[in-house]
């Protein structure tokens, strides 16, 4: 609580916009009271439950909404209060979805950049994910006949189903930051992103908790 409101009590005091409460902690009088939240639990009857409760297993946490353009100058100025070898961005894992498996496999194959585009295309949509290769030669049938006329074709599903759901890439959480009063390579294997001035643990959102780190989430909006 008192880490949290550092931040944000800081962020106004130098008028950096923060939003005035998200989520499960605006259900909190305390968070209200020392001025993380800007919306009265009792008056707007919020559930504090939401936030705390027995049957919960993770750590509480606030999501704190900053002005997009500004967010960067409060995470600078936790940098600079607990040490920016104690601040760090969490990994995330990027791993093969269906279309860029076809894809990968389309350039080991050497086949011309057109053909393993359709074919990534035949691919169908679920919601805002593809479906795995297996589904879709299930359901497309353009699939599957593409796969019975050509051997390369076939080859290249296989071996898209082999290594659809690896590991690809690496990149680091959106909004969360972890806080530490030691060093973070005391507690976890860091790494450094070259695109930010910050090292990254790389345990991803799930483990860090588990290794003694608290996350803190710095979100940016535009509106």
């Amino acid at each position: 609580f008192l880490i949290v409101a550092d931040f944000v009590n800081w962020a106004k005091e130098n008028d950096v916009p923060v939003g005035p409460g998200r989520g499960s902690g605006a259900g909190s009088l305390v968070a209200y009271a020392i001025g993380i939240t800007g919306l009265d639990p009792i008056k707007y009857d919020l559930l504090f439950e939401r936030f705390l409760n027995p049957d919960r297993i993770s750590n509480p946490d606030f999501d704190i909404d900053f002005c997009m353009d500004r967010r960067e100058e409060v995470i600078q100025y936790v940098q600079q209060k607990y040490g920016h070898d104690k601040v760090g961005q969490i990994i995330t894992f990027g791993a093969l979805l269906s279309k860029a498996a076809i894809r990968d496999m389309g350039r080991v194959l050497q086949m011309p950049y057109g053909q393993v585009d359709r074919l990534a295309k035949l691919i169908p949509i679920e919601g805002v994910k593809p479906l795995s290769i297996e589904q879709a030669l299930a359901e497309e049938p353009r699939l599957k006949e593409e796969a019975e006329r050509e051997e390369v074709v076939d080859r290249l599903l296989n071996y898209g189903q082999k290594v659809e759901g690896l590991l690809r890439n690496a990149a680091t959480h959106a909004a969360g930051i972890v806080i530490s009063d030691r060093p973070l390579d005391d507690l976890v294997p860091v790494y450094k992103d070259s695109r930010s001035n910050m090292p990254a643990t790389q345990f991803n959102m799930k483990w860090v908790e588990q290794a003694g780190l608290v996350k803190f989430d710095f979100l940016g909006l535009k509106t």
